[in-house]
């Protein structure tokens, strides 16, 4: 059994928001598995009462869920009479209220009312009506996580049209690649932005991607010492005053298009429901996350990040959101300075602050305790999400951040907007778990008999349909591409992509991607456990794990980026294998050690085994844009099995 690291206090099951729920609809909130065979058996009744409970601004309608007999995942409907709009119940409550607070590296700190936010979200919608932008049309971002990215959002929404962003610092064939796809009328831009210290001027970039994309009719510039460029308006002179107004939509009306970042084609443009986002993000922000009134939510994040939508949800709980613009971790003449997002969530009074496994492992490795450097008594809940965090992590977490909180790994995706299985404040943490199954998703581990597991590892689905399920793929065969993509593996049920493991105790266990899954003597292994025994090496700066072919077989390949003054000596790759044996199996013992100078990722950040692999194999990466470095993958090519440790 694995070690308990935090429970809740007996008053708990009692005043938390989860159990505050299922007292409302008659439930014991010390029995979760009957109040989740509820959410899943009887869909309609509890995405209803989630709408009740969360006092969603719109109408319901009268049906709360039709189901197809036929094919129930994929046709079957939720609130089908209804109509509200996001934008609406994000901008819900006293005008006084802090709802913003924006900061950046620099230590730039300000607060925006909720009054603030909405006068200047009036005035952008009525500039978008103004260009012709009507409900459905594409209004696309290329900016920085500040408050214009926010407003240009919210106006978006408020008038039925659909929104989509990239961050500044893509590249204009992956920018292209995204928002060109849609046929975006207005795009928001930052011709220029700071990271790390350094100011980036990306006016010409903008040039050509406007060139690029017929469709755009006016180009609005942010930020400050904007530059001259043709028939380009500043956000400042875009708009004009005028009274908050929203357009009721329907529940599967497009709100975001969000991509994919894989290397494997174009990215898919993925479209998401206004309703859906709105009840799953009021679920796991209410319930899930415990998330109050006057809760402060911080999470590191770009805006083309599905965290980033994630976290703005916390508006329509009367909570305050925090947009952090530029790097976490400074460099400085002393070395590295992780104190940025800390001082940020001492001076905000963070109640509930996300993060990446990897931010936590720099962390560690630099000997920076967040808990003894700053004031974290607000702090109610840490997150993780992007990647599988290791049981060492936990303990790391709870020694020197802080005991008297919720740690919650979660595990969703782009895909679903949301969380597959998240935390609860009624359930204890485990080290090296994710804590629960998310309410209204029938998720299960099946093996390859299509049969639900405990205690073994398989791929993670769902099976029965759910709100924030995509509405299709933008473009040419958007349903059929979609349906190719998640239901491909088993009909009519959603197969993530993710190879995971139930525990008796209902949390979970994520091992990595499927497409990632190592098969070293046919037998399929994951590739977390690898991972997470590399982090605790403090000479291991980053790695990457995949499989390389050899004589019908595969072999496991390790690649390790070290720190300065380290280097990969038969002793030290010696202690690598023995940590991996010990800590996961012989059979994740990597066959090949390379010595590494950079590890490729996406620009969502994310590791990409497959390009590493499919560079070694001598065979070309199909879409190079999605990545953050692609130059990297040249030192992969000439990996030399012969000189691997």
């Amino acid at each position: 059994m694995s070690s308990v690291l935090w429970a809740p206090a007996p008053a708990a099951f009692q005043s938390s928001n989860l159990a505050r729920f299922c007292l409302a609809n008659g439930f014991n909130p010390r029995d979760y598995e009957t109040l989740h065979r509820w959410s899943v058996s009887d869909p309609g009744a509890f995405w209803r009462a989630v709408w009740d409970f969360a006092g969603v601004i719109g109408n319901p309608g009268a049906r709360s869920f039709l189901r197809d007999d036929q094919q129930p995942m994929t046709q079957s409907r939720f609130f089908p009479d209804a109509s509200l709009n996001l934008a609406e119940n994000l901008l819900r409550g006293d005008d006084d209220r802090v709802a913003v607070i924006e900061a950046d590296e620099s230590g730039h700190f300000r607060t925006f009312t909720l009054g603030e936010l909405r006068r200047l979200v009036a005035s952008t919608a009525q500039g978008l009506r103004a260009a012709g932008v009507v409900s459905g049309d594409s209004v696309g971002g290329i900016l920085p996580n500040r408050v214009e990215g926010l407003v240009a959002l919210l106006a978006t929404l408020s008038i039925g049209a659909v929104w989509s962003s990239c961050s500044p610092d893509f590249g204009a064939a992956a920018i292209v690649d995204r928002l060109g796809q849609i046929g975006v009328k207005v795009l928001f831009a930052a011709p220029r932005y700071r990271y790390a210290g350094k100011e980036h001027d990306i006016s010409g970039r903008l040039t050509e991607i406007v060139a690029a994309m017929p469709t755009v009719t006016t180009l609005v510039l942010t930020g400050d010492d904007k530059p001259a460029m043709p028939a380009a308006i500043a956000f400042e002179d875009f708009g004009a005053h005028a009274p908050l107004a929203f357009e009721r939509v329907p529940f599967d009306h497009p709100a975001y298009v969000l991509y994919t970042s894989g290397t494997t084609g174009a990215p898919k443009a993925i479209v998401h429901r206004a309703g859906g986002v709105l009840l799953q993000h009021l679920k796991e922000h209410l319930l899930h996350g415990d998330v109050r009134p006057g809760d402060v939510m911080s999470w590191y994040t770009n805006t083309a990040w599905m965290m980033y939508h994630w976290l703005i949800s916390g508006l329509a709980c009367d909570a305050a959101v925090v947009l952090y613009d530029g790097a976490p971790i400074l460099k400085t003449a002393d070395g590295l300075d992780p104190s940025p997002l800390w001082t940020m969530a001492q001076r905000a009074s963070v109640t509930h602050f996300g993060t990446s496994p990897k931010y936590l492992a720099t962390l560690a490795a630099e000997g920076y305790a967040p808990g003894r450097l700053h004031d974290l008594s607000s702090l109610r809940s840490l997150l993780s999400a992007g990647a599988p965090v290791s049981p060492s992590q936990f303990d790391w977490v709870y020694a020197h951040v802080k005991q008297d909180m919720i740690f919650a790994s979660i595990s969703g995706g782009t895909e679903i907007i949301g969380c597959f299985l998240l935390g609860s404040p009624i359930h204890p943490v485990r080290r090296g778990e994710l804590t629960v199954k998310g309410l209204g998703l029938a998720v299960v581990v099946m093996d390859e008999r299509n049969a639900p597991v405990i205690a073994r590892q398989g791929d993670l689905v769902c099976t029965e349909p759910f709100p924030s399920m995509p509405l299709t793929f933008w473009g040419k065969d958007g349903d059929a591409r979609y349906h190719a993509t998640y239901f491909a593996a088993r009909r009519e049920i959603w197969t993530h992509g993710d190879v995971a493991e139930m525990t008796p105790h209902g949390s979970g266990i994520i091992h990595g991607r499927s497409d990632t899954t190592l098969k070293p003597g046919g037998v399929r292994i994951g590739t977390a456990e690898i991972y997470a025994a590399c982090e605790d090496f403090a000479e291991i700066e980053d790695c990457l794990v995949f499989g390389a072919p050899v004589e019908g077989d595969e072999e496991i390949v390790l690649c390790v980026k070290l720190n300065d003054g380290f280097e990969l000596t038969p002793e030290f790759a010696a202690q690598i294998r023995r940590a991996i044996r010990e800590g996961a199996s012989p059979r994740h013992v990597p066959h090949r050690i390379h010595a590494v100078r950079a590890v490729p990722y996406t620009l969502n950040g994310k590791r990409v085994e497959g390009a590493a692999r499919t560079t070694l194999e001598g065979k070309p990466v199909k879409n190079m844009a999605s990545l953050a470095n692609p130059a990297c993958l040249e030192e992969y090519r000439a990996l030399d099995r012969s000189k691997a440790a």
